[in-house]
């Protein structure tokens, strides 16, 4: 009886443990359900498009840019360009048109679609 015990004492230490998350993981999983990207793709994305050259940014390869906000907790920000909500949807449209948001902005326009921002927001929003 009591080898029954301490083997289903050790089943359900098992399945607790292979069910819980990581915060990472958990964060990653926010950010793919709050904007429907793919984060892996957007790290990807983001050190193709070199925006490591201004700005910092967790988990991206040569990400130390210091010309720019650190994007570290991008998420947690009420604002992005000092005035607009922080959303997705307007992260993205920074991403892809930040000219049109602010006019006289160092951010380069680089012809991103919005599959592409979507990835690379949701990148972002998965630091935490």
């Amino acid at each position: 009886m009591r080898v029954a015990l301490n083997w289903l004492a050790l089943l359900l230490l098992f399945a607790f443990a292979s069910s819980c998350k990581s915060a990472h993981d958990r964060a990653l999983e926010d950010a793919r359900t709050r904007v429907g990207g793919d984060p892996e793709r957007g790290a990807f994305l983001i050190q193709r498009y070199g925006c490591g050259g201004c700005h910092r940014i967790p988990g991206v390869v040569g990400a130390a840019g210091k010309a720019a906000p650190s994007l570290a907790s991008l998420a947690s920000e009420p604002y992005i360009s000092g005035n607009l909500p922080n959303t997705p949807e307007n992260v993205m449209r920074w991403i892809q048109a930040p000219h049109s948001i602010l006019p006289n902005t160092k951010m380069p326009e680089l012809e991103i679609g919005n599959t592409e921002a979507r990835d690379i927001t949701t990148y972002l929003w998965s630091l935490r």
